[in-house]
């Protein structure tokens, strides 16, 4: 089914061939966990497809369901229990005591789970982000396999960007997992925390945790630097001096995966020259616009009919043209050549969501929520 969704997505095609599926109506609440102890609650948010579990003392346990948040049909947890369950944490991720700690837990039967715990104003609270058993591929995600071309560039720097919880995480790892199986190279990556964990197939992969391994993303950059890497996968650029060493990185003959928090992927590279101070943007663009290789800008949408979300992206290529334009200072007209690349393998956003619109994959309001241009769509569904 999915192979045959993305046939006719990149056949040049707009016109629907199946009838939208019926809506389900989804539920309000959630069915109480076995028992309410730690792994009661991992257990049903596992096994409901939840992507996030939310615990608080004197609150109502709560899910992330396919985007929307639902809570459990049970009573508040006592403030006692969600202290049992922190000190629990605390000695399953091997951390000390601290207000806000993020780290992974392993749980057996249950696999892993990224946990932040923190205080709030009735004591320890956490949420947990439910990782998957299995590194999923792209074709898993209802990404295109054509993405999978980012990792064939030997050096520069490739760009996975959205905003929180639509899906970097698991695109980068399908991207890691890819070049594990196809070739012999090390592979550097430096997460705040580690997620999934890659088997080395054929790759020499060495992932390091902020926190336990290192003190900062920008310093364990630095580091790889010394450790012959091929490819290092930096899970957040989220700040100045780790961009400025990524973009070295790339440009001294590394293949550098980054993700950042931005909107579309005209906007990332504007954010990316805007972290910088004026003295420094020309040198910036110059740099930037010699080792920037591709721009991916993703999102997850409620589907029409209900059940699992749809991702919405675009793709920026950075062709000679764009290049020049980021080298120049006219990143304003990247967006055309967004909207006319797909002969280089660009998708733009909106016409992504003009695809998945006319397939009643999602609903006209849904498009032009997130659509960049709203008037693009001239307010019909085109069905």
């Amino acid at each position: 089914m999915a192979a045959k969704f993305f046939d006719r997505l990149f056949s040049g095609s707009d016109e629907p061939e199946e009838e939208a599926e019926p809506v389900v109506e989804a539920p309000t609440t959630l069915s109480p966990p076995a028992d309410d102890s730690l792994d009661g609650y991992l257990r049903a948010a596992r096994q409901i497809g939840a992507s996030d579990l939310h615990l608080g003392g004197g609150g109502i346990p709560y899910a992330r369901v396919e985007g929307q948040l639902l809570r459990f049909d049970v009573p508040p947890l006592p403030a006692d229990r969600m202290e049992d369950i922190a000190r629990e944490l605390r000695q399953l991720g091997r951390v000390e005591a601290s207000r806000d700690l993020d780290f992974t837990i392993q749980v057996s039967g249950l696999g892993r789970f990224r946990v932040n715990l923190h205080r709030q104003r009735r004591g320890p609270a956490a949420a947990f982000k439910v990782i998957s058993d299995q590194i999923p591929t792209l074709e898993d995600l209802g990404l295109p396999e054509s993405m999978y071309d980012m990792t064939e560039h030997r050096q520069g720097l490739v760009l996975v960007t959205g905003p929180s919880g639509c899906g970097k995480s698991s695109t980068l790892a399908a991207l890691v997992s890819h070049i594990d199986r196809t070739r012999a190279q090390h592979v550097v990556t430096i997460e705040d925390p580690i997620e999934f964990v890659f088997p080395s197939t054929r790759c020499n992969i060495t992932q390091r945790e902020v926190g336990p391994h290192t003190r900062s993303f920008e310093g364990a950059l630095r580091a790889a630097l010394r450790e012959d890497p091929d490819v290092i996968l930096v899970a957040e650029l989220r700040d100045i001096e780790t961009i400025r060493t990524a973009i070295v990185a790339a440009e001294t003959g590394h293949l550098v995966l980054g993700t950042l928090h931005t909107r579309d992927a005209v906007s990332t590279i504007n954010r990316l020259l805007d972290l910088f101070p004026a003295r420094e943007r020309s040198q910036i663009r110059t740099m930037l616009a010699a080792t920037l290789r591709t721009v991916v800008s993703q999102r997850l949408l409620p589907r029409a009919g209900g059940g699992r979300r749809v991702p919405a992206y675009e793709v920026l290529k950075v062709t000679p043209a764009a290049s020049t334009h980021i080298r120049e200072g006219r990143t304003h007209q990247l967006l055309s050549l967004l909207q006319t690349g797909r002969r280089h393998g660009m998708i733009d956003l909106d016409a992504r969501l003009r695809q998945l619109l006319n397939f009643r994959e999602i609903t006209e309001e849904v498009a032009l929520e997130n659509a960049k241009d709203p008037r693009r769509f001239g307010g019909g569904s085109g069905a």
